[in-house]
């Protein structure tokens, strides 16, 4: 579902991402860790279209994200770590000019915005402007547009970031039911309790490179994640 071949992406001369392999196939879960600055938001924005990268190529689906940006954006849902909304809207207009975008027909937007709505307890919130809404409900509110066009593929980063527990357990529930429907997820995150219990797969990043992937049980073996990360992440010659 999203191919990583020889991914790197240089600021200058710092290399945010130094070529990165990574595949996620459809059903998976896929944890990305590491520290603040380690290229986990770069890589993130390469495989969403938005960064221009280096080298390498990246794959939604089949895909090109360098030769055909727009067919992968089609297939892909991306919620960055704070989420810049439209504040001049309303939630449901917000919502609807989501669907316009992706051409999701009146219908079906409209049962997937009370589900989900509902689901998130934002039904009697989405007459109100975005401007009045806390970060909290503007991250459910950007989950839900993320949803809307029901993607093949979402890209989080740091997804629960801001979430409430209710939230948080539902994130995790429809995260689940996507890949059960044959999708992907790759996701970011700082919380290394919930990438152990929720993920196929993890990747740890370092300094722009991979140094470690593999299923959950693979990567964290006989200790928690939290403690494999740490070893990890603090050890030079990883």
């Amino acid at each position: 579902m999203l191919k990583i071949e020889h991914l790197t992406k240089a600021y200058g001369s710092k290399k945010a991402v130094d070529d990165l392999t990574l595949h996620i196939a459809p059903g998976e879960i896929y944890g990305f860790i590491g520290h603040n600055g380690a290229g986990k938001t770069t890589t993130i924005k390469s495989c969403c279209g938005i960064l221009q990268f280096d080298g390498g190529e990246i794959f939604v689906d089949g895909v090109s994200v360098r030769e055909n940006p727009l067919e992968c954006k089609r297939r892909i849902a991306y919620i960055p770590d704070n989420p810049d909304l439209y504040d001049f809207m309303s939630g449901v207009k917000y919502l609807n000019f989501v669907a316009d975008i992706f051409g999701v027909p009146q219908r079906d937007r409209q049962e997937r915005i009370a589900r989900y709505a509902g689901m998130f307890g934002l039904t009697e919130d989405l007459a109100q402007p975005v401007s009045a809404y806390s970060h909290g409900m503007k991250q459910k509110l950007a989950i839900i547009s993320a949803l809307i066009h029901e993607p093949r593929l979402m890209l989080l980063d740091e997804p629960f970031v801001g979430l409430d527990p209710k939230a948080t357990h539902t994130l995790k529930g429809l995260m689940r039911e996507l890949c059960d429907r044959g999708g992907a997820i790759f996701f970011s995150t700082h919380v290394l309790e919930v990438a152990e219990k929720l993920c196929d797969k993890i990747a740890i990043i370092k300094n722009g490179r991979l140094i470690a992937s593999g299923t959950t049980d693979e990567v964290k073996g006989d200790e928690s994640l939290e403690q494999v990360f740490l070893e990890l992440v603090e050890d030079d010659h990883a």
